[in-house]
């Protein structure tokens, strides 16, 4: 059998989520900027917004997928600081402004421009995005990193599928799609955007953008 194979097998039987592998890399970079109020967009069955809760006064989640946003709504259902919405970013109440804007696997669903233009609109003076994204592929250093996320999935699923949970489990269950944009793409509208957006590739096929809005009164 060949060794890529073989790594598709083990990886099959040993799932694990690579986006809740930055769940407390994202904690910390909203702790950071101090924010209470936050929105995680596309928030799935809320394994972020749980992590979230101790450190903010409002969570808002919001999660077009009917089926996926009802586990979220029933898991916080007694959580007076939670809130989810059944509903698309771009329905959201163009008046409602955050500290802090999270999105995990999220942004290569949603059209690349108008959505970066509408975070940076909805993030309250001072607020901060934090992206953890999917991207394409299209560059050798592209390939090289995948190549060591590549050797490294199979260890990370042992450890993690003798640990998980069923909130783990079921939080690998929301839809997913192939990304459409490379990293110098995203970069590239970033720069228009989120001007002074920090993009870093990151290891298992994500990259992070992070992304703190002018506060008002300050000097240009």
């Amino acid at each position: 059998m060949h060794f890529i194979d073989w790594l598709n097998r083990f990886n099959a039987t040993h799932p694990w989520s690579h986006n809740d592998f930055y769940g407390p890399w994202i904690v910390r970079q909203v702790r950071s900027r101090g924010a209470r109020k936050v929105l995680d967009v596309g928030c799935g069955t809320g394994n972020l917004v749980a992590r979230l809760i101790p450190w903010a006064d409002s969570i808002t989640g919001l999660e077009p997928h009917t089926a996926t946003a009802r586990i979220a709504a029933e898991r916080f259902a007694s959580n007076e600081a939670v809130e989810i919405r059944p509903e698309p970013f771009e329905q959201r109440d163009p008046g409602d402004r955050f500290e802090a804007i999270t999105l995990v696997a999220v942004l290569h669903h949603l059209p690349l421009q108008a959505s970066m233009k509408g975070l940076a609109s909805a993030l309250d003076s001072g607020g901060r995005l934090v992206i953890v994204g999917c991207y394409r592929e299209s560059t050798r250093a592209d390939r090289l990193v995948s190549f060591g996320a590549l050797l490294l999935n199979p260890m990370m699923g042992l450890i993690k599928t003798l640990r998980d949970t069923p909130a783990d489990r079921e939080g690998m269950t929301a839809p997913t799609a192939p990304a459409r944009e490379s990293l110098a793409e995203i970069a590239a509208e970033a720069a228009l955007f989120l001007p002074g957006a920090r993009i870093r590739r990151r290891l298992f096929w994500r990259y992070s953008l992070v992304y703190d809005a002018p506060r008002r009164g300050a000097l240009s």
